[in-house]
């Protein structure tokens, strides 16, 4: 029988997709400080070349930014990986949310965001 101690536990990847250093910069530094390594990008286009599916758990992005949409980059990301949980974290969510695990709408506080996170983590887990 396998013991899983907290050491033992492998420490879940996030890639952050959001152009407003405003909000990715804190964003990351406070999903770092509850023990998630962060990968943060200002862009889909460069969020994509960056995921990589063996590495990112998750992916939290912003919808509206210069570019690919965080929906539009969310389709792509799950055709690469269907198991990979992808979060949109912004003020104007797309109507087709298809490709969404979760929305948490902007405003709000961080700690909404958190528990989104734990709470997608946890489904995953059980």
């Amino acid at each position: 029988m396998i013991v899983e101690t907290p050491s033992s536990r492998r420490t879940k990847t996030i890639l952050l997709v959001d152009d407003s250093d405003d909000s990715r910069v804190p964003t990351k530094w406070f999903l770092n400080n509850f023990g998630y390594a962060v990968d943060s990008v200002r862009s889909a286009e460069e969020a994509l070349s960056l995921f990589d599916p063996s590495i990112h758990d998750m992916v939290i992005t912003d919808n509206s930014m210069p570019g690919m949409t965080g929906a539009e980059m969310a389709h792509i990301i799950k055709l690469r990986s269907p198991s990979t949980r992808v979060v949109m974290y912004s003020g104007l969510p797309p109507q087709d949310q298809s490709c969404l695990d979760l929305v948490v709408q902007r405003p709000t506080h961080l700690l909404t965001l958190k528990e989104a996170v734990e709470k997608l983590f946890a489904a995953e887990a059980s």
